[in-house]
């Protein structure tokens, strides 16, 4: 019995290290623990109506635009007032040399006062021949002479007159005024210049407040903005328009319609269109490039989707929507319009659907994702 259990326990001994080598490899075939799936924040989309904005590149460009030119020649004597600076209506701007229009109205009065004389002697010396005809002392002759003398120099007289209030506004023009309010461009021509009268373009005078800003649209946008809009704010509310400055910042005040060509360009279906904005502290100058926000169209059920959960690749745009089961769904929408931090969503995706907004770079098509309700649901931004 004793040379019977020694026997057992070699043969177990001996089989140890093939029990041990079938075990190890059974671990070695065993499938590896399952990693939980991702969890992934997403929003539920809903439809909702959604005025349709669009941008326009436009200009501005001011009410009126005055060119100060001289009305007399002479060499500019004085420049009053700084490149650039705000005027008011009849601020003095230019001075032109006045001496040799003073001395033209010195002699223009002069003039007046030899013909004033000669006419003073003509009606005397008529006077007295008057009664003489009578009397048949002069001819009839002579008469009608002195009649004759004293129209002409009344006739002198008058244009004298005129002579004097021409040299008057001469040298009134020498000092050259700001014909309404406004801010002006610099001066072309410094003191000492010649200045020719009618050609010489001293400075430009800009008006300030309002500016009229220029663009154009589309026939299409513009029907349907006539849709939902009164133009002419007599009737239905007048459609707001935003203006965007060149650093993308949006300008203080809205616009209104001033101006619808009547005509199309046949070349390509635009018509040009003038809005009246507000501009009292000068923050828009003429010739400045800004944009023009407006509203293009109503769309009632509207989906809106934040653009963090939209990728783009090769100007197609798609996201990743909640299936069955969890599972991660790869769909491409069609999007082209922004409101705010949103797209909106024309097609591709319906009210309900739950939308990957956080935790994109985790997500594979078709695999199951922990989805988390976001608090804010798209649509509400």
């Amino acid at each position: 019995m004793a040379r019977i259990a020694v026997g057992r326990r070699s043969l177990l001994i001996l089989l140890l290290p093939a029990l041990s080598g079938i075990s190890s490899c059974s671990q070695k075939n065993a499938a590896p623990p399952q990693m939980p799936p991702p969890e992934v924040s997403v929003v539920k989309v809903t439809a909702a109506p959604v005025t349709m904005y669009e941008e326009y590149a436009a200009q501005t460009e001011a009410v009126n635009t005055v060119e100060i030119r001289s009305r007399v020649g002479g060499t500019l004597e004085r420049q009053a007032f700084q490149d650039g600076m705000k005027v008011k209506r009849s601020d003095l701007l230019f001075v032109i040399d006045q001496q040799p229009y003073i001395a033209a109205l010195a002699q223009a009065n002069a003039n007046l006062a030899q013909a004033r004389a000669s006419y003073l002697n003509s009606q005397q010396n008529l006077a007295r021949l008057r009664p003489l005809l009578a009397d048949q002392a002069i001819s009839r002759q002579d008469l009608d002479a002195a009649i004759a003398k004293e129209r002409s120099d009344a006739a002198a007289v008058g244009s004298g007159q005129a002579q004097v209030k021409q040299a008057e506004l001469n040298l009134g023009y020498t000092k050259i005024r700001a014909p309404r309010d406004g801010a002006t461009s610099k001066a072309l021509i410094k003191s000492g210049g010649l200045v020719n009268a009618s050609s010489t373009l001293l400075t430009t005078l800009y008006s300030i407040d309002p500016v009229y800003v220029n663009f154009t649209i589309s026939e299409q946008n513009l029907a349907e903005l006539q849709k939902q809009f009164d133009l002419t704010g007599r009737q239905r509310q007048a459609p707001p328009f935003r203006l965007k400055l060149i650093d993308g910042s949006d300008y203080k005040y809205s616009g209104k319609f001033n101006f619808v060509d009547a005509a199309v360009d046949p070349k390509n279906g635009t018509l040009q269109v003038r809005l009246t904005v507000p501009n009292p502290e000068q923050a828009l100058r003429p010739g400045q490039f800004v944009r023009v926000v407006m509203p293009a169209r109503q769309n009632s059920k509207a989906i809106l989707v934040p653009q963090k959960a939209v990728q783009e690749l090769q100007g197609k745009r798609s996201v990743f929507v909640i299936g069955p089961d969890n599972k991660a769904i790869h769909r491409d929408i069609g999007a082209t319009i922004r409101k705010g931090n949103d797209w909106v969503v024309e097609s591709g995706l319906d009210p309900g659907d739950m939308v990957v907004v956080e935790g994109i770079s985790k997500v594979q098509p078709g695999a199951p994702v922990k989805p988390v309700l976001l608090a804010q649901n798209a649509g509400g931004s």
